[in-house]
Protein backbone atom coordinates (compact mmCIF):
# COMPACT_ATOMS: atom_id res chain seq x y z
CA UNK A 1 0.00 0.00 0.00
CA UNK A 2 1.39 3.38 -0.89
CA UNK A 3 2.27 6.01 1.68
CA UNK A 4 -0.53 8.15 0.33
CA UNK A 5 -3.07 5.52 1.14
CA UNK A 6 -1.86 4.96 4.67
CA UNK A 7 -1.24 8.53 5.65
CA UNK A 8 2.44 7.77 6.39
CA UNK A 9 5.26 9.72 4.86
CA UNK A 10 8.70 8.53 3.75
CA UNK A 11 12.01 10.31 3.58
CA UNK A 12 14.59 8.75 1.25
CA UNK A 13 18.20 9.90 1.48
CA UNK A 14 20.24 9.12 -1.60
CA UNK A 15 23.52 10.13 -3.18
CA UNK A 16 23.88 10.69 -6.90
CA UNK A 17 27.08 8.64 -6.86
CA UNK A 18 26.47 5.85 -4.40
CA UNK A 19 23.03 4.37 -3.70
CA UNK A 20 22.20 4.41 -0.02
CA UNK A 21 21.67 1.08 1.64
CA UNK A 22 20.20 2.59 4.84
CA UNK A 23 16.47 2.08 5.30
CA UNK A 24 14.16 4.99 4.67
CA UNK A 25 12.95 6.87 7.72
CA UNK A 26 9.24 6.16 8.10
CA UNK A 27 7.46 7.96 10.94
CA UNK A 28 5.00 5.78 12.75
CA UNK A 29 1.56 6.10 11.19
CA UNK A 30 -1.30 7.28 13.39
CA UNK A 31 -3.32 4.11 13.83
CA UNK A 32 -6.23 5.79 15.55
CA UNK A 33 -9.65 5.63 13.94
CA UNK A 34 -10.73 8.25 11.43
CA UNK A 35 -13.89 8.73 9.33
CA UNK A 36 -13.77 6.40 6.34
CA UNK A 37 -11.07 4.25 7.90
CA UNK A 38 -11.41 0.61 9.00
CA UNK A 39 -13.32 0.16 12.20
CA UNK A 40 -14.69 3.71 12.41
CA UNK A 41 -18.20 2.79 11.26
CA UNK A 42 -18.40 -0.17 13.64
CA UNK A 43 -17.17 2.00 16.50
CA UNK A 44 -19.64 4.77 15.66
CA UNK A 45 -22.59 2.38 15.41
CA UNK A 46 -21.62 0.55 18.62
CA UNK A 47 -21.40 3.74 20.67
CA UNK A 48 -24.52 5.14 19.00
CA UNK A 49 -26.42 2.04 20.19
CA UNK A 50 -24.88 2.37 23.65
CA UNK A 51 -26.15 5.94 23.74
CA UNK A 52 -29.59 4.77 22.67
CA UNK A 53 -29.73 2.16 25.44
CA UNK A 54 -28.38 4.55 28.07
CA UNK A 55 -30.86 7.35 27.51
CA UNK A 56 -33.81 5.05 26.82
CA UNK A 57 -33.26 3.35 30.18
CA UNK A 58 -32.27 6.45 32.11
CA UNK A 59 -35.40 8.39 31.17
CA UNK A 60 -37.81 5.49 30.65
CA UNK A 61 -40.26 6.82 33.26
CA UNK A 62 -40.15 10.50 32.30
CA UNK A 63 -42.98 10.50 29.76
CA UNK A 64 -45.01 8.26 32.10
CA UNK A 65 -44.97 10.47 35.19
CA UNK A 66 -48.67 11.43 35.02
CA UNK A 67 -49.59 7.71 34.94
CA UNK A 68 -47.20 6.91 37.79
CA UNK A 69 -48.68 9.78 39.79
CA UNK A 70 -52.14 8.36 39.16
CA UNK A 71 -51.32 4.78 40.16
CA UNK A 72 -49.48 5.65 43.36
CA UNK A 73 -51.55 8.74 44.22
CA UNK A 74 -48.61 11.16 44.41
CA UNK A 75 -47.85 14.66 43.13
CA UNK A 76 -45.54 15.53 40.25
CA UNK A 77 -42.72 16.47 42.64
CA UNK A 78 -42.82 12.95 44.17
CA UNK A 79 -43.18 11.03 40.89
CA UNK A 80 -40.28 13.03 39.44
CA UNK A 81 -37.96 11.14 41.81
CA UNK A 82 -38.20 8.13 39.47
CA UNK A 83 -36.18 10.28 37.07
CA UNK A 84 -34.08 12.18 39.60
CA UNK A 85 -33.02 8.99 41.41
CA UNK A 86 -31.68 7.46 38.19
CA UNK A 87 -29.76 10.56 37.12
CA UNK A 88 -28.59 11.11 40.69
CA UNK A 89 -27.28 7.55 40.93
CA UNK A 90 -25.38 8.07 37.70
CA UNK A 91 -23.95 11.36 38.95
CA UNK A 92 -22.69 9.77 42.17
CA UNK A 93 -21.11 6.70 40.58
CA UNK A 94 -19.69 8.06 37.34
CA UNK A 95 -16.35 8.98 38.94
CA UNK A 96 -15.77 5.57 40.62
CA UNK A 97 -16.78 3.86 37.38
CA UNK A 98 -14.33 5.98 35.43
CA UNK A 99 -11.57 4.87 37.83
CA UNK A 100 -12.47 1.25 37.14
CA UNK A 101 -12.28 1.95 33.41
CA UNK A 102 -8.76 3.33 33.87
CA UNK A 103 -7.72 0.03 35.42
CA UNK A 104 -9.80 -2.60 33.60
CA UNK A 105 -10.44 -0.93 30.25
CA UNK A 106 -13.18 1.20 28.70
CA UNK A 107 -14.86 -1.59 26.76
CA UNK A 108 -14.95 -3.94 29.76
CA UNK A 109 -16.57 -1.36 32.04
CA UNK A 110 -19.08 -0.24 29.40
CA UNK A 111 -20.08 -3.84 28.73
CA UNK A 112 -20.55 -4.66 32.42
CA UNK A 113 -22.49 -1.45 33.03
CA UNK A 114 -24.92 -2.14 30.21
CA UNK A 115 -25.39 -5.75 31.27
CA UNK A 116 -26.38 -4.76 34.82
CA UNK A 117 -28.55 -1.84 33.68
CA UNK A 118 -30.57 -3.85 31.17
CA UNK A 119 -31.13 -6.61 33.75
CA UNK A 120 -32.53 -4.03 36.16
CA UNK A 121 -34.59 -2.60 33.30
CA UNK A 122 -36.42 -5.92 33.08
CA UNK A 123 -37.15 -5.78 36.84
CA UNK A 124 -38.46 -2.19 36.99
CA UNK A 125 -41.98 -3.08 35.71
CA UNK A 126 -42.52 -5.29 38.76
CA UNK A 127 -41.85 -2.59 41.38
CA UNK A 128 -44.62 -2.94 43.99
CA UNK A 129 -44.48 0.64 45.30
CA UNK A 130 -43.13 4.08 44.48
CA UNK A 131 -40.34 3.59 47.03
CA UNK A 132 -39.26 0.32 45.39
CA UNK A 133 -39.47 1.91 41.95
CA UNK A 134 -37.28 4.83 43.01
CA UNK A 135 -34.76 2.45 44.60
CA UNK A 136 -34.52 0.29 41.47
CA UNK A 137 -34.10 3.38 39.31
CA UNK A 138 -31.32 4.68 41.56
CA UNK A 139 -29.38 1.41 41.24
CA UNK A 140 -30.00 1.38 37.49
CA UNK A 141 -28.62 4.90 37.18
CA UNK A 142 -25.53 3.88 39.17
CA UNK A 143 -24.99 0.94 36.79
CA UNK A 144 -25.31 3.19 33.75
CA UNK A 145 -22.57 5.43 35.16
CA UNK A 146 -19.96 3.25 33.47
CA UNK A 147 -21.09 4.36 30.02
CA UNK A 148 -20.72 8.15 29.61
CA UNK A 149 -17.22 8.78 30.99
CA UNK A 150 -15.81 5.54 29.59
CA UNK A 151 -17.25 6.23 26.15
CA UNK A 152 -15.77 9.71 25.83
CA UNK A 153 -12.42 8.47 27.17
CA UNK A 154 -12.50 5.59 24.67
CA UNK A 155 -13.11 8.05 21.84
CA UNK A 156 -10.36 10.40 23.01
CA UNK A 157 -7.90 7.49 22.94
CA UNK A 158 -9.04 5.64 19.82
CA UNK A 159 -10.10 8.46 17.46
CA UNK A 160 -7.84 11.02 15.81
CA UNK A 161 -8.13 14.50 17.39
CA UNK A 162 -9.56 16.14 14.27
CA UNK A 163 -12.46 13.69 14.24
CA UNK A 164 -13.09 13.77 18.00
CA UNK A 165 -15.88 16.36 18.11
CA UNK A 166 -17.71 14.59 15.29
CA UNK A 167 -17.34 11.20 16.99
CA UNK A 168 -18.57 12.51 20.34
CA UNK A 169 -21.40 14.28 18.51
CA UNK A 170 -22.51 10.92 17.11
CA UNK A 171 -22.48 9.41 20.60
CA UNK A 172 -24.55 12.34 21.89
CA UNK A 173 -26.85 11.86 18.89
CA UNK A 174 -27.38 8.29 20.07
CA UNK A 175 -28.37 9.72 23.43
CA UNK A 176 -30.97 11.89 21.75
CA UNK A 177 -32.38 8.98 19.73
CA UNK A 178 -32.55 6.86 22.87
CA UNK A 179 -34.28 9.59 24.78
CA UNK A 180 -36.73 10.17 21.96
CA UNK A 181 -37.53 6.54 21.15
CA UNK A 182 -37.88 5.63 24.81
CA UNK A 183 -40.43 8.35 25.42
CA UNK A 184 -42.35 7.82 22.17
CA UNK A 185 -42.55 4.05 22.61
CA UNK A 186 -43.53 4.27 26.26
CA UNK A 187 -46.19 6.87 25.48
CA UNK A 188 -48.06 4.73 22.96
CA UNK A 189 -47.54 1.42 24.75
CA UNK A 190 -48.65 2.93 28.07
CA UNK A 191 -51.81 4.32 26.47
CA UNK A 192 -52.89 0.78 25.57
CA UNK A 193 -51.33 -1.43 28.28
CA UNK A 194 -50.12 0.82 31.11
CA UNK A 195 -46.78 2.19 32.22
CA UNK A 196 -45.41 -1.12 33.50
CA UNK A 197 -45.60 -2.83 30.12
CA UNK A 198 -44.15 0.31 28.56
CA UNK A 199 -40.97 0.31 30.65
CA UNK A 200 -40.68 -3.46 30.10
CA UNK A 201 -40.62 -2.89 26.34
CA UNK A 202 -37.81 -0.36 26.79
CA UNK A 203 -35.89 -2.98 28.78
CA UNK A 204 -36.13 -5.46 25.91
CA UNK A 205 -35.00 -2.84 23.37
CA UNK A 206 -32.05 -1.99 25.60
CA UNK A 207 -31.04 -5.67 25.76
CA UNK A 208 -30.84 -5.78 21.95
CA UNK A 209 -28.76 -2.58 21.87
CA UNK A 210 -26.40 -3.93 24.53
CA UNK A 211 -25.75 -7.15 22.62
CA UNK A 212 -25.11 -5.29 19.37
CA UNK A 213 -22.79 -2.85 21.15
CA UNK A 214 -20.59 -5.64 22.49
CA UNK A 215 -20.40 -7.38 19.13
CA UNK A 216 -19.58 -4.23 17.14
CA UNK A 217 -17.21 -2.20 19.34
CA UNK A 218 -13.58 -2.65 18.22
CA UNK A 219 -11.08 -3.75 20.84
CA UNK A 220 -9.10 -0.78 22.20
CA UNK A 221 -5.62 -0.37 20.74
CA UNK A 222 -4.38 2.69 22.60
CA UNK A 223 -5.53 2.05 26.16
CA UNK A 224 -2.89 1.99 28.90
CA UNK A 225 -4.05 0.66 32.29
CA UNK A 226 -3.84 3.14 35.14
CA UNK A 227 -3.82 2.84 38.90
CA UNK A 228 -6.77 2.25 41.22
CA UNK A 229 -4.90 3.70 44.21
CA UNK A 230 -7.12 6.31 45.93
CA UNK A 231 -4.28 8.87 46.30
CA UNK A 232 -3.65 8.75 42.56
CA UNK A 233 -7.35 9.17 41.81
CA UNK A 234 -7.67 12.01 44.33
CA UNK A 235 -4.67 13.81 42.84
CA UNK A 236 -6.10 13.51 39.33
CA UNK A 237 -9.50 14.80 40.44
CA UNK A 238 -7.85 17.68 42.30
CA UNK A 239 -5.88 18.60 39.17
CA UNK A 240 -9.04 18.72 37.08
CA UNK A 241 -11.03 20.71 39.63
CA UNK A 242 -8.21 23.24 39.95
CA UNK A 243 -8.32 23.89 36.19
CA UNK A 244 -10.51 27.00 35.59
CA UNK A 245 -11.37 25.92 32.05
CA UNK A 246 -12.63 22.52 33.15
CA UNK A 247 -14.59 24.06 36.03
CA UNK A 248 -16.39 26.33 33.59
CA UNK A 249 -17.19 23.45 31.26
CA UNK A 250 -18.55 21.37 34.15
CA UNK A 251 -20.81 24.22 35.24
CA UNK A 252 -22.04 24.78 31.68
CA UNK A 253 -22.95 21.11 31.30
CA UNK A 254 -24.85 21.14 34.60
CA UNK A 255 -26.78 24.31 33.74
CA UNK A 256 -27.77 23.15 30.25
CA UNK A 257 -29.04 19.88 31.74
CA UNK A 258 -30.96 21.76 34.44
CA UNK A 259 -33.02 23.37 31.69
CA UNK A 260 -33.52 20.15 29.79
CA UNK A 261 -34.32 18.00 32.81
CA UNK A 262 -36.89 20.46 34.12
CA UNK A 263 -38.65 21.00 30.81
CA UNK A 264 -39.02 17.35 29.86
CA UNK A 265 -39.96 16.20 33.34
CA UNK A 266 -42.85 18.65 33.54
CA UNK A 267 -44.04 18.90 29.93
CA UNK A 268 -46.19 15.75 30.22
CA UNK A 269 -48.14 17.25 33.11
CA UNK A 270 -48.66 20.51 31.25
CA UNK A 271 -49.94 18.84 28.11
CA UNK A 272 -52.44 16.68 29.98
CA UNK A 273 -54.01 19.79 31.52
CA UNK A 274 -56.17 22.50 29.92
CA UNK A 275 -56.03 24.00 27.36
CA UNK A 276 -54.28 21.02 25.73
CA UNK A 277 -55.74 17.84 27.29
CA UNK A 278 -53.64 15.50 25.14
CA UNK A 279 -53.75 11.68 25.55
CA UNK A 280 -50.64 9.76 26.69
CA UNK A 281 -49.74 8.47 23.22
CA UNK A 282 -49.71 11.95 21.70
CA UNK A 283 -47.68 13.29 24.63
CA UNK A 284 -45.12 10.54 24.05
CA UNK A 285 -44.93 11.50 20.38
CA UNK A 286 -44.02 15.06 21.38
CA UNK A 287 -40.57 13.65 22.14
CA UNK A 288 -39.98 13.17 18.42
CA UNK A 289 -38.47 16.65 18.65
CA UNK A 290 -35.41 14.81 20.00
CA UNK A 291 -34.55 14.22 16.34
CA UNK A 292 -33.63 17.89 16.25
CA UNK A 293 -31.11 17.14 19.00
CA UNK A 294 -29.64 14.35 16.90
CA UNK A 295 -28.99 16.82 14.09
CA UNK A 296 -27.68 19.65 16.28
CA UNK A 297 -25.34 17.34 18.23
CA UNK A 298 -23.95 15.83 15.02
CA UNK A 299 -23.41 19.34 13.61
CA UNK A 300 -21.54 20.58 16.69
CA UNK A 301 -18.14 20.11 15.04
CA UNK A 302 -19.08 22.28 12.05
CA UNK A 303 -20.62 24.85 14.37
CA UNK A 304 -17.41 25.15 16.37
CA UNK A 305 -15.43 25.40 13.14
CA UNK A 306 -17.43 28.45 12.08
CA UNK A 307 -18.07 30.25 15.36
CA UNK A 308 -15.45 28.92 17.76
CA UNK A 309 -16.40 27.14 20.96
CA UNK A 310 -17.52 30.21 22.82
CA UNK A 311 -19.55 31.43 19.86
CA UNK A 312 -21.22 28.02 19.60
CA UNK A 313 -22.09 28.14 23.31
CA UNK A 314 -23.59 31.63 22.97
CA UNK A 315 -25.70 30.42 20.06
CA UNK A 316 -26.79 27.29 21.97
CA UNK A 317 -27.77 29.36 25.01
CA UNK A 318 -29.67 31.91 22.95
CA UNK A 319 -31.54 29.18 21.08
CA UNK A 320 -32.51 27.50 24.36
CA UNK A 321 -33.72 30.77 25.90
CA UNK A 322 -35.80 31.59 22.82
CA UNK A 323 -37.45 28.19 23.04
CA UNK A 324 -38.27 28.65 26.73
CA UNK A 325 -39.98 31.98 26.09
CA UNK A 326 -41.89 30.64 23.10
CA UNK A 327 -43.17 27.69 25.12
CA UNK A 328 -45.11 30.05 27.41
CA UNK A 329 -47.85 30.34 24.78
CA UNK A 330 -51.17 28.58 25.37
CA UNK A 331 -51.28 27.25 21.82
CA UNK A 332 -49.80 23.89 20.86
CA UNK A 333 -47.89 25.06 17.77
CA UNK A 334 -45.64 27.62 19.53
CA UNK A 335 -45.15 25.21 22.43
CA UNK A 336 -43.87 22.57 20.01
CA UNK A 337 -41.62 25.07 18.26
CA UNK A 338 -40.31 26.12 21.67
CA UNK A 339 -39.45 22.49 22.48
CA UNK A 340 -37.65 22.20 19.15
CA UNK A 341 -35.47 25.22 19.97
CA UNK A 342 -34.82 24.07 23.55
CA UNK A 343 -33.78 20.62 22.30
CA UNK A 344 -31.54 21.96 19.52
CA UNK A 345 -29.82 24.41 21.85
CA UNK A 346 -29.31 21.89 24.61
CA UNK A 347 -27.81 19.11 22.50
CA UNK A 348 -25.52 21.52 20.63
CA UNK A 349 -24.29 23.05 23.87
CA UNK A 350 -23.78 19.64 25.49
CA UNK A 351 -21.82 18.27 22.52
CA UNK A 352 -19.57 21.36 22.41
CA UNK A 353 -18.88 21.36 26.16
CA UNK A 354 -18.30 17.61 26.52
CA UNK A 355 -15.91 17.46 23.55
CA UNK A 356 -14.02 20.47 24.95
CA UNK A 357 -13.47 18.55 28.20
CA UNK A 358 -11.93 15.62 26.34
CA UNK A 359 -9.57 17.96 24.50
CA UNK A 360 -8.68 20.08 27.52
CA UNK A 361 -7.70 17.20 29.81
CA UNK A 362 -4.00 16.40 29.42
CA UNK A 363 -4.17 13.33 31.68
CA UNK A 364 -6.82 11.26 33.45
CA UNK A 365 -9.31 11.78 30.63
CA UNK A 366 -11.78 9.30 32.11
CA UNK A 367 -11.82 11.27 35.37
CA UNK A 368 -12.16 14.58 33.51
CA UNK A 369 -15.09 13.22 31.53
CA UNK A 370 -16.54 11.63 34.67
CA UNK A 371 -16.53 14.94 36.50
CA UNK A 372 -18.31 16.52 33.55
CA UNK A 373 -20.88 13.74 33.48
CA UNK A 374 -21.34 13.99 37.24
CA UNK A 375 -22.05 17.72 37.00
CA UNK A 376 -24.25 17.11 33.97
CA UNK A 377 -26.46 14.56 35.72
CA UNK A 378 -26.55 16.54 38.94
CA UNK A 379 -28.02 19.23 36.73
CA UNK A 380 -30.55 16.73 35.41
CA UNK A 381 -31.60 15.68 38.91
CA UNK A 382 -31.81 19.30 40.04
CA UNK A 383 -33.78 20.27 36.96
CA UNK A 384 -36.23 17.39 37.36
CA UNK A 385 -36.85 18.12 41.04
CA UNK A 386 -36.75 21.93 41.06
CA UNK A 387 -38.62 22.14 37.75
CA UNK A 388 -41.43 19.97 39.15
CA UNK A 389 -41.54 22.02 42.36
CA UNK A 390 -41.66 25.26 40.36
CA UNK A 391 -44.49 23.83 38.24
CA UNK A 392 -46.42 22.90 41.37
CA UNK A 393 -45.93 26.41 42.78
CA UNK A 394 -46.31 28.58 39.69
CA UNK A 395 -47.33 26.45 36.73
CA UNK A 396 -45.36 26.25 33.50
CA UNK A 397 -44.12 29.83 33.96
CA UNK A 398 -42.33 28.68 37.10
CA UNK A 399 -40.52 25.91 35.22
CA UNK A 400 -39.57 28.36 32.47
CA UNK A 401 -38.23 30.76 35.09
CA UNK A 402 -35.91 28.07 36.44
CA UNK A 403 -34.71 27.37 32.91
CA UNK A 404 -34.05 31.02 32.11
CA UNK A 405 -31.92 31.38 35.24
CA UNK A 406 -29.88 28.36 34.15
CA UNK A 407 -29.36 29.80 30.64
CA UNK A 408 -28.29 33.10 32.18
CA UNK A 409 -25.72 31.12 34.14
CA UNK A 410 -24.38 29.53 30.91
CA UNK A 411 -24.01 32.94 29.24
CA UNK A 412 -22.37 34.47 32.31
CA UNK A 413 -19.81 31.66 32.61
CA UNK A 414 -19.02 31.87 28.89
CA UNK A 415 -18.50 35.64 29.16
CA UNK A 416 -16.12 35.06 32.07
CA UNK A 417 -14.27 32.51 29.96
CA UNK A 418 -13.97 35.01 27.12
CA UNK A 419 -12.52 37.64 29.46
CA UNK A 420 -10.12 35.13 31.00
CA UNK A 421 -8.86 34.14 27.56
CA UNK A 422 -8.30 37.78 26.58
CA UNK A 423 -6.42 38.70 29.74
CA UNK A 424 -4.46 35.45 29.90
CA UNK A 425 -5.68 34.57 33.39
CA UNK A 426 -6.66 31.04 32.24
CA UNK A 427 -3.06 30.24 31.39
CA UNK A 428 -4.05 28.72 28.02
CA UNK A 429 -6.68 29.27 25.32
CA UNK A 430 -10.12 28.66 26.78
CA UNK A 431 -12.94 26.68 25.24
CA UNK A 432 -15.63 28.41 27.23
Amino acid sequence: MSPASTGASTVVVASSAVPSTAPSAVPAADSRLTPGGPGYRRMSLALFLAGVATFALLYSTQALLPLISGEFGVAASQASWTVAAATGGLALFVLPMSALSERFGRRTVMTASLAIAVTLGLLVPFAPSLTALVALRAVQGAALAGLPASATAYLAEEVRPRALITAIGLFVAGNSVGGMSGRVVTGWVAQEWGWRIAVGVIGVIAVACAVAFRVLLPAPRHFTPGSLRPPVLARTVRDHLSDPLLRRLYAIGALFMTVFGGVYTVIGYRLTEAPFGLPQGIIGSIFLVYLVGTVSASAAGRLVGRLGRRGALYLAGGTTASGLLLSLADSLTPVLLGLVLITAGFFAGHAVASSAVSKAATHGRAQASALYQSAYYIGSSAGSTVGAMAFHAGGWAGTVGVGMLAVLGVVTITVLGTRAARTGRAGRPAAA
